[in-house]
C-alpha cells in the first residue's frame, strides 16, 4: 500500500445530552455492558452504521439508550476526536454532539448499556464519578460550548419548556453557568435583549406561589422545519468573570 494512501478506521458518534434538573446541571450516562469498560459510566453512542449521517446515527443512538425517539430540545456537532490513543479496540474516530434538553424521562437502555440514566456534572468534574475512553474531556469542551451558547444565542430556552418564567430560565442560566444571577438585572437583560423573548400574555403561579408571566421565544429565535435557530443575542448575556 503506497505511504500516501489514506487511511481507513472505524467512526463512532458519543452524545453529550444535558438537562437541568431541581437546579443543577445533569448529563445523561449509560453503564456500559459490553468491553471495553465494562461496567463503567459513558456517554451515550456507538458506531456510524452504512448509510448514516451523523447527525442520523446521533439521533439514533440517543433514541436507542432513551427510549424517546423525539428527542427534544437542540442538538449540534460538537467536535471530532481521535482515532489515535482514545479506544483501546484501536483507532477509531468519534464525532461528538451536544444536547441541550428538557429534563425527559429515560425509558430504556440500549442494547450495549446496562441502563441509562441523568448524573449529576457537579460529581463528574469533581472527580466523584469517572467517565469511559476519552468522555471526560468531551464533557467538559461540552460545557465549555453549552455556556458560550447561553451567552450569544437564545439555547437557553432549550432547556426549558415551549412557555416559560423568567424565573425558570434564569435557574437554566445559574445551572449552566455555575454562579447565583441577581434576578431583577437578569429579568431585565433577558426581557430587554432584542429578538430574545416575547410575553404570551398568560400567567403561572410562580415559585413563592405568587403569579408569574410566562415568556417564549420570539418567532425569529425559535428553530424552523427541523433547522436549528441562527438567532445571535445582540447585546449578549454575558456570564459573570471572577
Amino acid at each position: 500500500m503506497p505511504s500516501n494512501a489514506p487511511a481507513r478506521f472505524p467512526v463512532t458518534v458519543d452524545v453529550v445530552a444535558l438537562t437541568v434538573r431541581e437546579g443543577s446541571l445533569n448529563v445523561l450516562l449509560i453503564t456500559r455492558l459490553i468491553e471495553p469498560f465494562r461496567g463503567q459510566l459513558a456517554l451515550p453512542g456507538g458506531f456510524v452504521l452504512p448509510g448514516e449521517d451523523l447527525l442520523e446515527a446521533a439521533t439514533r443512538e440517543l433514541a436507542e439508550e432513551t427510549g424517546v425517539e423525539r428527542l427534544p430540545g437542540h442538538l449540534e456537532q460538537l467536535g471530532s476526536y481521535g482515532p489515535k490513543g482514545r479506544d483501546p479496540r484501536g483507532e477509531i474516530l468519534t464525532v461528538a454532539h451536544l444536547l441541550l434538553a428538557p429534563d425527559f424521562p429515560v425509558l430504556a437502555a440500549g442494547s450495549d448499556a446496562e441502563k441509562a440514566a441523568w448524573y449529576p456534572v457537579a460529581a463528574i468534574m469533581d472527580g466523584e464519578v469517572g467517565l469511559a475512553f476519552d468522555h471526560a474531556r468531551i464533557l467538559q469542551d461540552a460545557l465549555e460550548r453549552a455556556k458560550a451558547k447561553l451567552e450569544y444565542s437564545p439555547l437557553g430556552a432549550a432547556f426549558c419548556g415551549e412557555e416559560f418564567t423568567i424565573a425558570q430560565l434564569r435557574s437554566v442560566y445559574e445551572a449552566v453557568w455555575g454562579t447565583r444571577l441577581d434576578p431583577r438585572n437578569f429579568h431585565r437583560k433577558a426581557t430587554g435583549t432584542p429578538g430574545f423573548l416575547e410575553d404570551t400574555g398568560r400567567m403561572t403561579a410562580g415559585d413563592a406561589g405568587r403569579p408569574a408571566a410566562l415568556f417564549r421565544l420570539t418567532p425569529e429565535a425559535r428553530p424552523t422545519a427541523g433547522q436549528p435557530t441562527r438567532a445571535i443575542l445582540n447585546p449578549p448575556l454575558m456570564r459573570p468573570r471572577d
